[in-house]
């Protein structure tokens, strides 16, 4: 199998005061939900969905019983933005040691891209991050929240991430293999053929 090289870039922010919003869409049009019930098949089709054009394969595998035991873990929250009623991305969040809270995915549906949501989301997810603790018992307060993104992201994904108030901390470069983009579903990005 080839591969590719791949960056990945660490960001983080240290206080709530790092957070710099981006304006809200114009209208009611989009809202932003916390999906409370944990479910395994709404949170891999979200997955699917969201990453299915950028490579995001790591979870594909994973069993409904392991979605299930990851999404049932205290702290972990998925917030996902509709525009009228569609899903149109989602941010998930990971509390993890000492009041340090990953955003451990964040996107949007392509079909969802440059309509301005994404900063917006960002922000909001960003802001559920700083107060996690305030939603979950036994939770230490959050001292720290980062991220990270990687060469095979969005084209716009880092400059969403720095304009949010995210710091760059650390940059790996590694060999992946090149696997093919899988879309929500098989053929799913494939440019459709006339009369299909």
């Amino acid at each position: 199998m080839s591969s590719i090289v791949v960056t990945t870039w660490s960001l983080e922010q240290t206080s709530p005061a790092d957070l710099l919003p981006a304006a809200a869409p114009e209208g009611d049009a989009v809202r932003i939900v916390r999906a409370e019930v944990p479910s395994p098949e709404f949170s891999r089709f979200l997955y699917a969905s969201v990453g299915g054009d950028i490579r995001w394969t790591d979870r594909l595998g994973w069993s409904h019983a392991r979605w299930q035991q990851h999404l049932a873990r205290p702290g972990v929250e998925t917030w996902v933005a509709y525009d009228r009623g569609t899903p149109a991305g989602y941010v998930e969040l990971e509390p993890q040691d000492d009041g340090v809270v990953e955003i451990v995915y964040f996107g949007l549906v392509p079909a969802f891209r440059g309509r301005r949501i994404g900063g917006h989301l960002l922000s909001y997810g960003a802001a559920r991050a700083w107060d996690l603790a305030e939603r979950w018992d036994g939770l230490p307060p959050t001292k720290r929240v980062w991220l990270h993104t990687c060469s095979l992201d969005g084209e716009h994904a880092m400059a969403n991430y720095q304009r949010r108030g995210f710091r760059l901390f650390d940059t790996k470069v590694e060999e992946e293999p090149d696997v093919p983009t899988p879309g929500p579903w098989p053929g799913a990005y494939t440019p459709a053929r006339d009369g299909a």
